[in-house]
């Protein structure tokens, strides 16, 4: 019967382990530039399922993903598109949320006033 050597069978867990972790970052990098989406820590770590930090502390993985940012595009999304407004856009925003305040303030007031009523029905009974 042979001897079970622990530090061996974990020596080779973590290395069954970091190589299919290796291999799902690479997977995820390949989707990310098939579908032309932006390259970075983030959407790498999301679509791969594994930690930034496991990113950061792999050496060559760090180093792919750093070229691959530097060199890809960003991909132009929906949040980017709440930071491209123009003078036109930002005076229309800031108009629609005046309109709103102004709309709240006399809700506002206008519940205050029920609320003085509804007290003053109450100590009436009382």
């Amino acid at each position: 019967m042979p001897r079970y050597d622990r530090k061996e069978h974990l020596k080779e867990i973590h290395s069954k382990r970091k190589a299919l972790t290796t291999e799902k970052v690479k997977q995820a990098i390949k989707k990310l530039m098939k579908s032309n989406n932006a390259i970075n820590f983030n959407s790498v770590a999301i679509e791969a399922g594994v930690s930034k930090a496991t990113l950061y502390n792999n050496k060559d993985i760090r180093e792919q993903i750093s070229t691959l940012r530097s060199t890809t595009p960003l991909a132009y999304n929906k949040q980017q598109a709440k930071f491209d407004l123009n003078d036109n856009n930002k005076d229309a925003v800031i108009d629609s949320l005046r309109r709103r305040i102004k709309k709240l303030e006399e809700e506002n007031k206008e519940l205050r006033n029920n609320l003085k009523v509804a007290y003053s029905d109450y100590y009436k009974n009382v």
